[in-house]
């Protein structure tokens, strides 16, 4: 009775037969065996994922000392593991409380390497992670982030083809309290490992002035002792900035540049545009700029060789820079040579401009740091300008000024216009101003303001309120006439028997004056409480 389920005698002979004529088959088939057998061997010898493996490992990603709350492997497609609740501590301050926390981890392998005993992790994808550091400059990050520390970040021994973050955050505390907050949405590292250049990209919010940016380039490789000398380069786009965040002035910038250089003195290069640029409640304004600056990333400070900002149709020019520890302040020395007076001061100004004309000035302006109140509290500006031809826009200023124009020459206002330019071509008197200029306080200071129309000058000095608009200056007023000549009527009459007490050398009258007002109600008087 024959057994079921084993083969007859017939068909082992013929396999017997087979291995005979072919034995190379079972030679394959006992290396394969063997390949496995001490395949698994020297994986359980050697599983690069086992906890004890990790740790460390995880170590030198991140520079820090890890704690971790669960962890488990993965062996297929890819070896790996995956961790949650990740905590970490600096390596040189154990003891301070976590920089950080990680909500999931997951790292990646491959067999192919396993096999070839090669030190190789393909990812590292990293999700929720959490980062908060002290004050700059305190004493918590001191002792955080003590001398040498750097060391940590040199990058790991084991490299890492990929390292992706994904919804994270990284929080700077301040040390009046509250934070600044960067929300990272993608940060993407390619090929990380110590004593190499890696390729970067990150898509985040910034923190102060709030905006997003995306950006991507090459980092180092880390130099472990000189840290600025460290490599970066890269481009950036930077949207949706919020200008209100850095003091009082408004307006959503746009911007896009490139970088490049060393980490103590990075080269840049940016545009930018504003469509609606003021200050305080200034008129919106469009704005386009461009700049080339050197920035120091470790510690913030920007000396600007070049600002370009244009407008309406006048082009402003700037440098200087912006330094400090922990708070910044700016300083920049401005020129503008051939402008438009309404275009510098409709930013500023929430009425239509008191003036109109071509300008030109140098200043020094200088901006405390932002802990020192608002924008107008913080500026300081001094420096000198020239309004060569100017004209009121408010039509009763203007015609005003155009009659007082016309009696200092002795001529009546109807009477008509001679070739030479010192009227506009709608009758309308050019006049200039030129003279020194301090901003301190949101108010315009001058000493030594010169004023001419054809028939008159005017020395003063005073003051104009930017947010205001109000203007108070006293001065003298030179005119080519006596002093009737500049009334009409009833009130020249009168003047005229105290013309030769306001004649002084050539001059036709020297009066003592006070211009004074608000838009649509300024006034010039002549100012009985001055000394001659």
């Amino acid at each position: 009775m024959a057994i079921t389920g084993l083969p007859n005698p017939t068909t082992r002979m013929i396999r017997r037969r087979a291995l005979f004529r072919h034995p190379w088959l079972a030679a394959v088939g006992f290396a394969a065996l063997a390949a496995v057998m001490v395949g698994i061997y020297f994986a359980g010898e050697h599983w690069p994922y086992r906890y004890r493996e990790v740790k460390p490992l995880l170590e030198d990603v991140f520079g820090s000392q890890v704690a971790i709350t669960r962890y488990h492997r993965t062996y297929f497609p890819h070896p790996g593991f995956v961790a949650t609740g990740i905590t970490l501590r600096r390596k040189s301050a154990p003891d301070q409380p976590p920089i950080g926390t990680v909500d999931t981890l997951f790292v990646q392998g491959s067999w192919m390497d396993m096999i070839r005993l090669r030190r190789f992790v393909r990812l590292v994808d990293m999700t929720g992670v959490h980062l908060v550091l002290p004050p700059p400059g305190s004493r918590a990050a001191k002792e955080d982030f003590p001398e040498g520390s750097t060391a940590d970040f040199t990058g790991p021994d084991t490299p890492v083809g990929r390292l992706e973050v994904h919804n994270s955050t990284m929080d700077v505390l301040r040390a009046g309290g509250g934070r600044y907050s960067w929300r990272v949405a993608e940060l993407l590292l390619e090929d990380v490992q110590k004593g190499k250049a890696m390729t970067w990209a990150v898509d985040m919010e910034n923190a102060i002035p709030t905006g997003h940016i995306r950006a991507n380039g090459h980092f180092g490789p880390l130099q472990e002792h000189a840290l600025a000398k460290t490599l970066v380069s890269g481009g950036f786009t930077f949207v949706r900035v919020n200008l209100h965040d850095v003091g009082n002035i408004y307006g959503t910038l746009s911007a896009s540049g490139k970088f490049f250089g060393k980490l103590g003195a990075i080269e840049a290069e940016a545009n930018s545009k504003t469509p609606n640029f003021a200050v305080d409640d200034g008129h919106p304004t469009a704005v386009a700029g461009a700049i080339h600056c050197t920035v120091n990333g470790l510690n913030g400070d920007t000396v600007f060789h070049s600002i370009d900002l244009r407008v309406g149709r006048t082009m402003l020019n700037a440098v200087g820079e912006t330094k400090g520890s922990p708070q910044k302040a700016t300083n920049l020395d401005i020129r503008v040579q051939s402008g438009r007076a309404e275009d510098l001061l409709r930013p500023f100004i929430h009425r239509d401009v008191p003036i109109v004309g071509p300008v030109a000035l140098h200043a020094h302006a200088y901006l405390a740091p932002s802990g020192e109140g608002g924008f107008f509290h913080r500026l300081r500006v001094d420096g000198a300008f020239d309004i060569p031809a100017e004209r009121a826009t408010d039509p009763k200023t203007e015609k005003s000024l155009t009659d007082f124009s016309h009696r200092a020459q002795s001529r009546r206002p109807s009477e008509p216009q001679g070739p030479a330019p010192a009227f506009a071509p709608d009758g309308d008197a050019l006049s200039s101003i030129a003279g020194p200029a301090s901003i301190r306080d949101e108010v315009v200071t001058t000493k030594g303001l010169q004023f001419k129309t054809p028939g008159a000058e005017a020395d003063l000095h005073g003051t104009f309120a930017i947010h205001t608009s109000e203007v108070h200056l006293t001065g003298d007023l030179k005119m080519e006439n006596d002093v009737s000549h500049t009334a009409t009527g009833f009130k020249a009459f009168l003047l005229k028997p105290l013309a030769p007490f306001f004649r002084k050398k050539n001059a036709g009258a020297v009066v003592p004056i006070a211009v004074t007002g608000t838009p649509g109600k300024y006034k010039v008087e002549q100012n009985l409480n001055q000394k001659k």
